[in-house]
């Protein structure tokens, strides 16, 4: 008798915990899962690449009909079973196609970047900070904040919302540390209905890869308590948005030290090091290029103004700068450094894609030895224009539009996408732009419709 193999163990340890299904998943352009199911008596042809799709059926996988199909290559390494529906178990997968790596798959791009960072010497790490709304249906068909209590303009941290949301937010929590992401807080946000969890950060592929699994598992646990998770960035024009703050940190690839943390005092005040300033100097110079995937929908841009929340500022970043522990750049230092925050990330993002184009962009940092300029420490949310265009500040995009144009004009876009996946992520991005500005709004109807 031949020796059990690495996946027949697998097979083996799933079976006795109740799995009977596997989800061998990749994703589309929106970084949502894709799969077909497997019976877990065919785990092994499963993890050959035996399930195959046509790319031409998923937004924006660069493929015709006639093209050859693309097989999911699940990694073990991301195995999860699902919290709420235990015969499930969960792969993140790699598209191949024609023998090798499909060049567009959304995964595949991270780990190129990814390999890029060890060839020189780094271990990217991530975390990102999960916020979202959940929300109910009414009786009439309106979609209203899951909290039952009356509307307050400053409701973040409040413990009451937080508390009364137990049954669902407790599940969802519970679920992440089973599966090991070490939650260590959540709360009630600015808006009602918003919510936050943070869990341990991890190495950026692995980081993704739970955020795709996330998505799926805060709606499905919601709605078992009668209620469903967005994660639109701006969802109610009166409320803050929702962000998905990306936390970056850069480790040396052979010991895991954290090379952002300076040797002795940092003379700019920010507690971290010149690696981190020129990694700061890369993300700063393309940061209307990120926009275009960090925050890849028109909605995303109605999170980033200055005012428009019932609390007074949104919060949210406005300003392409940086700074220490200061909300008002675009780019924060955490207090105790260690890492940087790029805040303009929403969480319908593609993370896959988000990642690799971020951290491509701080390692060109890196690489040209850039100069990010003096951090601010001020509140910019209170400058004036004439005050930011002497300090040299620009403002982010203020449309999907702005943004896709600087990703269209990027070197380093079409580099860590592919010319294929470049292309199909303008042609698709255009076309909702397009789509939105032939849309005629409520906003519209109200202000036009019986003006004379």
């Amino acid at each position: 008798m031949s020796e059990p193999t690495d996946f027949d163990i697998l097979q083996a340890e799933l079976a006795e915990k109740g799995v009977k299904y596997l989800l061998p998943s990749y994703v589309d352009i929106h970084g949502a899962s894709k799969s077909k199911l497997v019976p877990i008596a065919h785990l092994k042809r499963m993890m050959n690449g035996s399930e195959l799709c046509t790319g031409a059926a998923l937004d924006g996988v660069p493929q015709v009909i006639s093209d050859d199909e693309v097989g999911a290559h699940p990694d073990p390494a991301s195995c999860m079973i699902q919290p709420w529906q235990p015969e499930v178990a969960w792969f993140a997968s790699d598209l191949w196609c024609a023998g090798k790596p499909f060049e567009p798959c959304s995964r595949n791009i991270l780990k190129r970047v990814l390999a890029e960072a060890e060839a020189m010497g780094y271990k990217i790490n991530l975390g990102m900070e999960a916020e979202f709304f959940v929300l109910r249906e009414g009786e009439d068909g309106e979609v209203l904040p899951v909290s039952t209590r009356h509307n307050l303009a400053k409701p973040a941290y409040d413990v009451p919302r937080a508390l009364e949301n137990m049954g669902w937010l407790s599940e969802t929590v519970d679920a992440m540390n089973e599966l090991g992401w070490d939650v260590y807080s959540f709360d009630h946000e600015d808006g009602i209905g918003q919510f936050e969890i943070d869990f341990a950060f991890s190495d950026a592929l692995t980081t993704a890869d739970r955020f795709v699994f996330f998505r799926r598992m805060a709606d499905a646990i919601a709605r078992k308590h009668g209620a469903f998770a967005t994660f639109m960035p701006k969802p109610f024009g009166n409320y803050a948005g929702s962000g998905a703050h990306f936390n970056i940190s850069i480790a040396d690839a052979k010991t895991g030290k954290n090379l952002c943390v300076p040797e002795g005092e940092d003379p700019r005040g920010c507690d971290i090091s010149e690696i981190s300033y020129q990694f700061v100097a890369g993300m700063l110079k393309h940061l209307p290029t990120l926009s275009a995937v960090v925050a890849p929908t028109v909605n995303s841009y109605k999170r980033l103004i200055l005012k428009g929340s019932n609390s007074g500022f949104t919060w949210a970043p406005v300003f392409q700068c940086y700074g220490n522990n200061n909300r008002t750049n675009t780019i924060r230092i955490p207090g105790g450094g260690g890492r940087m925050e790029l805040r303009l990330v929403d969480p319908m993002c593609n993370p896959y894609l988000a990642a690799a184009l971020t951290i491509a962009a701080g390692l060109e940092g890196i690489r040209e030895k850039a100069d990010p300029g003096n951090p601010h420490f001020e509140n910019m949310y209170e400058k004036t224009p004439k005050e930011l265009e002497a300090l040299g500040v620009k403002t982010l995009p203020r449309t999907l539009e702005e943004a896709l144009d600087a990703f269209e004009g990027s070197a380093l876009a079409n580099s860590v996408f592919g010319d294929r996946m470049f292309a199909s992520w303008l042609e698709y991005k255009r076309g909702e732009w397009l789509s939105y500005l032939n849309h005629v709004s409520d906003w519209e109807v109200k202000r036009y419709m019986q003006f004379y």
